[in-house]
């Protein structure tokens, strides 16, 4: 008999995960903090997926993080959801409770804020209207985000416009929707343009977007982090604007987590940065 107390573990559900970057994240913070702790994959087909979140904590596990395709239908598993992650109508923490209760958060849009401001410091959402190429999960997650930090407009374009409408309708008036054909003049005048789709990523077609009306301070980012420098970025720079790649936004909204499941608010620096790209 021993009464040493359990190794807390955490991971990272999805279907398929073998991509995923987090394990090394996660990894590298526990060992860089001296930490007790597992990160790991777990591949979740969507049948199994309440079974499996159910199970976790008899097994040990403080928390994971969900992504693809298990976000949305997460908020129906879990007992607790945050304003947020049920405003963005998807969640990418949980945190397993004391109390047995799964609490369900969603720290995509904090991540992307924080991304922004470490990488362009004299970036603010409130310097202008934000233009956003994609309406799917991350775009929900970005609009609310840009909303709460104070953009005065957000523009949506979308491949499929009736998606973009949807936001419109759940974010309210600041929300303009324009015609995907129409993007090169949309991004005319705003202060922040962002790219949420996964167009430009490793095996996917680039993202063919006309920057001729594009200031040269505006901040372009993309969430794509693989390249880490898409062709859409640039091209952005070659206009003479700020570029922020993805992978910032994947480091910092892991952060929150971190510290839930291990108690070490962990710091998000170049260090960090290179660690995972070398893995």
């Amino acid at each position: 008999m021993t009464d040493h107390p359990r190794i807390p573990l955490a991971g990272v559900l999805g279907h398929p995960v073998a991509h995923s970057r987090s394990p090394v994240l996660h990894g590298y913070w526990l060992r860089r903090y001296g930490l007790k702790g597992y990160y790991i994959p777990i591949d979740v087909a969507p049948a199994d997926l309440g079974h499996v979140v159910r199970t976790l904590p008899q097994m040990g596990f403080v928390g994971v993080n969900i992504t693809i395709p298990h976000k949305e239908a997460i908020l129906e598993i879990a007992d607790i959801v945050t304003d947020r992650a049920a405003l963005i109508g998807a969640a990418n923490t949980l945190i397993f409770r004391a109390d047995g209760r799964i609490h369900a958060d969603n720290t995509d849009g904090t991540g992307f804020i924080a991304n922004l401001r470490q990488h362009a410091p004299h970036w603010a959402a409130s310097d202008g209207p934000a233009a956003v190429l994609g309406a799917g999960g991350a775009a929900r997650a970005v609009v609310a985000a840009l909303l709460e930090a104070g953009a005065p407009e957000i523009r949506i374009c979308n491949r499929t416009r009736p998606r973009a409408e949807v936001l419109r309708s759940d974010f309210g008036a600041k929300v303009v929707v324009d015609d995907w054909t129409q993007s090169s003049h949309m991004i005319q005048g705003c202060a922040t343009v962002v790219n949420t789709t996964s167009l430009g990523m490793v095996g996917k077609p680039d993202l063919l977007v006309n920057l001729d009306y594009i200031s040269p301070q505006t901040v372009v980012t993309d969430l794509v982090y693989t390249p880490l420098n898409t062709r859409f970025l640039a091209e952005a720079a070659a206009k003479g604007c700020t570029i922020v790649d993805g992978l910032g936004m994947l480091l910092h909204q892991a952060a929150p987590g971190f510290e839930r499941w291990f108690g070490q608010r962990p710091e998000v620096d170049e260090a960090t940065r290179q660690a995972v790209l070398s893995a």
